[in-house]
């Protein structure tokens, strides 16, 4: 083994770097694994950082690497481990080390060629399942001291199944893949032996959690795996755990094709579950393996052919070894589809390991011998080429690399002189892989339509306008047909400027019969045609969009009736076609989830990105607020959401992002200088995001901004514990800013919210960040009274408790604060002025909602002015910092009658309601004059009764 040239400077200065701290060690190994240690540092920055963090390893690593085999004391190293552990933190470190040691075992291995594909992948598979096993039973013993332990109606303790998905279900875990799971559990019933018994569904859910968290979550020794769940009943808006009889009623009234596919691998984590897994596996064999043959499922692969063609151009992924033409996935497929066309016949075709399958497809001669000799052969080269390229640096990736650099590592390890010779190798594996697929499994064929032949013309005949009028105005009856029928012929000729290509224009030709059958089935068509139309247009020149509308008619019916409902809709969908994704299950989109789990969402959306990958960590940020904007407009557009609730959820999605991104920024921060000492031996971060307006009233709007104000509580001669040490409230300073641009950095999913922080201490010339004491000095000595008002409707969003008690405490200290009636009536009248000088009366006209006299700002000023007026004597009116519930406290407190209180809550949210749906139409927030006349007057008369000289 050799290196090139180029990679022995990276090699020396890696084994310089260990040699620094470890130079005693690193005399006693052999002359051999030396040798062996140089090569490999020149290739794998993933043991070299390993090394470098872990000492002890070297000291062990020579012994380690005399054994061939390191399986069978996997679980119990981990478990003596976990047993010695003495805290959750403590067990959290001793996993992921025994991981990173084994991995750095295995990698060794690889590059060096010690051993076979076979034996790297079954080394991988039993790592991750001991991992996951010996966590688990660490976890159910300590669940069960804390809540008693499940069982059923006979008193028999309940175990929870683990089962392993997809490629650690078959024993051929990739180097650094996620671990898909699914969770169950064999019976219902409740704890027992503890104070209080709780439901097992219950347990197991909180013991699945723990299980997830132990094995996901980063820390400073990293993490074990990412852990996906997305694979079970019901994907992410699914129970986490289910018994055996909910899985089996999923599986047969609702199972999928693809969960076909994917239960084929499913396997129970932990061979001594195997007796209890016998009964459900032979519950779920009648879904995964038909009786019959089942010719069937060939024309369901074709379509997930479809699928991967479109993920491949959707994610410019040519050069994808596994989703690519002839790659990994592909030979997968093809080993699938004689398992499930006949693998409820053929006991050699139920095998979970994919080699073990071809050798079964092999022997029944369902294909040639040369051609499962390819087969095999390019599996086992694409699979070690897959393994090498991800154990250059422990990430989780099948695209070949871009930099020359990374290209020579890896033409090195798989043995090749240059990166052209990989290459091309890979080339030839890949033809002949794809050569084989579209043989075997083919093209999906064009299905049939029972489209009214009337949309077929509409489409067919755009050369004549003449006659489009006549189809519209005779066959369809629709009013305007002069101007829809300009509209169509207009997208047509459009279209004809663009680069479609013959897919495009065969799925346009077979999908544009269908949108025109489901818009002008609306009422409301001749709002729908144009959006729709404009929408398409936006998309046409990307096939997979159209295609996933042509395959999914409840899709391209939720697209007409979103974009018939609202050209705000149409205009997001346009800009950003992922969101198409969404339409395809309408019970998904019109429920927006619980308020509580827009963070475990959001969380679960990032964590199949790689934690240091800053750029698609923001874009997945704005990619998920999109989606939830989505949902939230579908469920109030279909009438699911009152105002409140709307408001609530866009308000609660809002605190989800802001706790995201101030996780993402301190995670740079502290990579970059360590983290102040003084949250050394405490829980949480020393930092606060205090929410004013809008969000911190719980009345965020599609199209608000958001007004943050951030406190600390770092003390003076402070600093940080990293190698770049700096000062504790210069940290916090850059971590403020880091979060600023983290929310304005504009990428193609466009920025993530507009952030105001003029709220701040002195505004925009004060610091950006300042001290819980600064804040508290500043709204006591030199706030003005419009500052006062503001602090009404703020509250904070996401910190340390021991911040949010300081700021309420000054809030609380503020609002309650004597003041005088008449300068502050004075004061606030002054500012509302100053207010309606600058914003109000711009159309003439037209009512201003929000700024005009009578608007939304009254309303706010109104209820501004009582909680400063009255809070002194009535300290209860500051609990509150949202308008409405501030109303009701009024009324609680005897300051406002109930029937004040009432008309003047139901002018707020009739107009606030109003705001929304322009929103949605793309409108300004503005109504003719005479509309709303009564709830302004209700308003007007309150202003007056309050606040007028």
């Amino acid at each position: 083994m050799s290196l090139p040239q180029s990679l022995l400077s990276i090699s020396e200065a890696a084994l310089e770097e260990i040699k620094q701290t470890n130079s005693q060690t690193m005399g006693s190994w052999p002359a051999k694994r030396l040798e062996e240690l140089k090569y490999i540092l020149g290739l794998s920055q993933f043991v070299r950082d390993t090394l470098v963090k872990d000492g002890a390893l070297l000291e062990c690593l020579p012994d380690m690497l005399e054994e061939e085999s390191r399986t069978e004391q996997y679980r119990s190293r981990i478990g003596e481990q976990l047993q010695q552990s003495n805290n959750e933190d403590d067990a959290y470190r001793l996993l992921r080390q025994f991981r990173n040691r084994e991995m750095v075992y295995i990698a060794w291995r690889d590059f060096s060629k010690l051993w076979s594909l076979e034996d790297s992948l079954q080394h991988l598979s039993q790592l991750a399942e001991a991992l996951i096993f010996e966590t688990y039973q660490w976890q159910y013993k300590l669940c069960c001291k804390e809540w008693g332990t499940p069982v059923n109606q006979l008193g028999e303790a309940q175990p929870m199944l683990i089962i392993g998905m997809g490629k650690l279900g078959g024993g051929e875990l990739n180097f650094s893949s996620d671990i898909d799971l699914i969770f169950t559990y064999p019976e219902n019933g409740e704890t027992s032996g503890a104070r209080r018994s709780i439901a097992n569904a219950q347990f197991f859910t909180r013991l699945g959690q723990r299980v997830i968290k132990a094995l996901s979550h980063h820390t400073v020794d990293g993490f074990c795996y990412r852990v996906d769940m997305r694979l079970r009943p019901f994907g992410e808006s699914g129970p986490l755990v289910m018994s055996y009889a909910a899985l089996e009623d999923y599986y047969q009234e609702q199972g999928r094709d693809w969960e076909r596919y994917a239960m084929i691998k499913a396997r129970v984590m932990g061979s001594e579950m195997y007796p209890q897994y016998q009964e459900l596996r032979q519950l779920l064999r009648p879904f995964v393996f038909r009786r019959y043959i089942d010719f069937s499922a060939i024309q369901s692969l074709r379509r997930m052919k479809s699928m991967i063609s479109r993920e491949v151009r959707r994610n410019g992924m040519q050069n994808n070894i596994k989703l690519g033409a002839g790659g990994i996935r592909e030979i997968e497929f093809i080993a699938q589809v004689f398992q499930l066309i006949r693998g409820g016949r053929e006991p050699d075709l139920r095998k979970r390991g994919l080699l073990e399958t071809l050798d079964g497809v092999q022997s029944l001669s369902l294909v040639e011998v040369q051609e499962s000799q390819l087969l095999k052969g390019a599996y086992i080269y694409l699979r070690r080429l897959e393994n090498l390229l991800q154990a250059l640096d422990d990430k989780q990736t099948q695209t070949l690399p871009d930099d020359p650099i990374e290209q020579l590592k890896l033409a090195t390890a798989m043995g090749y002189q240059d990166w052209s010779q990989l290459r091309e190798e890979t080339s030839r594996h890949m033809r002949g892989v794809h050569n084989i697929f579209e043989q075997l499994i083919g093209e999906e064929q064009e299905e049939g339509t029972d489209v009214d032949s009337t949309f077929h013309d509409l489409w067919d005949m755009t050369d004549k306008h003449d006659t489009i009028v006549q189809v519209l105005e005779q066959d369809i009856e629709v009013a305007q047909s002069q101007t829809l029928a300009d509209q169509i012929v207009q997208f047509k000729r459009d279209l004809a400027k663009k680069t479609l290509g013959p897919r495009g224009r065969e799925v346009l030709n077979h999908l544009m019969p269908k949108v025109f059958s489901a818009i002008f089935s609306h009422q409301d068509a001749q709002f729908g045609l144009e959006r729709v139309l404009h929408l398409l247009n936006k998309i046409a020149t990307r096939t997979t969009y159209l295609e996933l509308l042509d395959e999914h008619d409840a899709a391209l019916n939720q697209l007409v009736k979103l974009c018939t409902a609202s050209p705000m809709i149409s205009r997001q969908l346009g800009r950003y076609p992922i969101l198409l994704d969404e339409l395809l299950d309408p019970q998904h989109l019109y429920n927006p989830p619980p308020f509580s789990a827009y963070k475990s969402e959001l969380s679960d959306y990032l964590a199949r990105i790689p934690a240091g990958d800053m750029e698609q960590q923001m874009e997945a940020l704005r990619q998920f607020k999109q989606i939830c904007m989505l949902r939230i407009a579908a469920a109030d557009i279909a009438g699911v959401l009152p105002i409140m609730k709307v408001s609530d959820h866009l308000t609660y999605l809002a605190e989800a992002i802001v706790g995201e991104v101030v996780q993402q920024a301190w995670s740079q921060m502290a990579e970059k200088y360590g983290e102040p000492t003084h949250i050394q031996d405490r829980e949480g971060k020393g930092f606060a995001v205090v929410g004013y307006g809008k969000v911190g009233g719980w009345e965020l709007g599609y199209k608000s901004d958001l007004d943050l104000v951030f406190i600390h509580d770092c003390p003076a001669n402070v600093y940080t514990d990293g190698k770049k040490e700096i000062d504790g409230k210069q940290f916090y300073l850059r971590l403020a800013q880091r979060i600023i641009h983290i929310f304005s950095t504009r990428t193609p999913s466009g920025t993530l919210y507009e952030v105001d922080t003029r709220l701040r201490p002195s505004g925009s010339s004060g610091l950006l960040v300042s001290t819980a004491e600064a804040f508290d000095e500043y709204q006591k000595q030199d706030a003005w009274t419009w500052e006062h008002q503001a602090l009404v409707r703020a509250r904070v969003i996401w910190g340390d408790q021991r911040l949010a008690d300081a700021f309420n405490q000054t809030r609380r200290e503020i609002l309650t604060k004597p003041r005088d009636q008449s300068e502050l009536k004075k004061q606030v009248v002054e500012m509302r002025d100053k207010m309606y000088k600058h914003l109000a009366a711009q159309k003439a006209g037209r009512f201003l909602l929000k700024q005009d006299s009578g608007g939304i700002t009254d309303i706010e000023f109104i209820a501004q002015y009582l909680v400063l007026n009255f809070s002194s004597q009535k300290p209860k009116l500051t609990k509150w910092s949202d308008n409405v519930r501030i109303f009701e406290s009024l009324v609680e407190q005897g300051v406002m009658t109930n029937d004040q209180a009432t008309a003047i809550t139901g002018a707020y949210t009739t107009m606030r309601d109003q705001i929304h749906r322009r929103s949605l139409l793309n409108l300004d927030a503005d109504v003719a004059e005479d509309k709303y006349q009564i709830e302004r007057q209700a308003v007007k008369k309150a202003w007056r009764e309050w606040l007028a000289e």
